[in-house]
């Protein structure tokens, strides 16, 4: 894609583009307004179409169903997402790479918190939508996968680990969203979600970033401390043949 010199820089906008939003935001807009008015249900594409002052064919050039309308953020999130954990290389963390990828889909909410409140309670009433959901959630826990399984190869039970953990991060990302959203996009999410992260690091992450084993052994009164030294390394050993 050229660029030109009279096109306007990021953050500034023309007369026309201020007195009209692009037509996928104006398609959005609309939808969510019929939504409101009429239930998800009973709102057409056409409905939508006639809104916003369109044809069908910008519609579908836009959203392959009316469902995608509700969503319309994912895919160039589920993008973003893809090409930080790409990016990354062999010196990151696998655990935290995935743990701050998913930032990104926080982030995304949290840039409009109106539109994502309003999103929420309209899955929580359509059971369709509810499944749709999860689909994208899914797709988010693919690329988690993809990228861990990459990076685990080779290690025992590599594939398995890079499942779990995708699948925790996920659902630590969820807990903390969720709750943001019931209410209603006060508080400090960002707070949440650090701890919620907090879990998966602990469980999953490098050993400097789990709390520290504490060994505790019961020896007889009395006992030499050979002997104390020598119960201490059988512990420990047996810790590491379980690791």
């Amino acid at each position: 894609m050229s660029s030109s010199s009279a096109a306007p820089r990021r953050g500034e906008k023309t007369e026309a583009a201020s007195a009209k939003p692009p037509m996928r935001d104006a398609l959005v807009a609309a939808a969510f307004q019929l939504f409101t008015e009429r239930g998800y249900e009973q709102t057409t594409v056409d409905d939508i179409v006639a809104l916003a002052g369109v044809g069908r064919r910008s519609f579908f050039r836009y959203f392959p169903s009316k469902e995608d309308v509700v969503f319309p953020d994912h895919e160039g999130c589920l993008a973003d997402v893809t090409a930080f954990l790409a990016a990354g290389d062999d010196t990151d963390e696998p655990v935290q790479r995935v743990c701050d990828a998913v930032r990104l889909v926080l982030r995304m909410y949290t840039e409009n918190p109106a539109f994502s409140v309003q999103r929420y309670r309209l899955t929580k009433q359509v059971p369709g939508l509810r499944a749709y959901e999860l689909s994208v959630v899914w797709r988010y826990e693919r690329a988690f996968v993809e990228y861990l399984r990459g990076r685990l190869a080779g290690r025992r039970d590599g594939s398995l680990r890079a499942d779990v953990v995708a699948a925790a991060v996920a659902a630590a990302h969820n807990n903390a969203l969720r709750s943001w959203l019931r209410s209603d996009g006060e508080g400090d999410v960002g707070t949440e979600m650090d701890h919620a992260l907090g879990y998966v690091r602990s469980a999953f992450g490098a050993p400097s970033e789990r709390p520290e084993d504490v060994v505790v052994v019961v020896s007889r009164r009395g006992a030499p401390m050979w002997r104390v030294v020598q119960e201490i390394e059988a512990t420990l050993g047996e810790d590491g043949s379980r690791n």
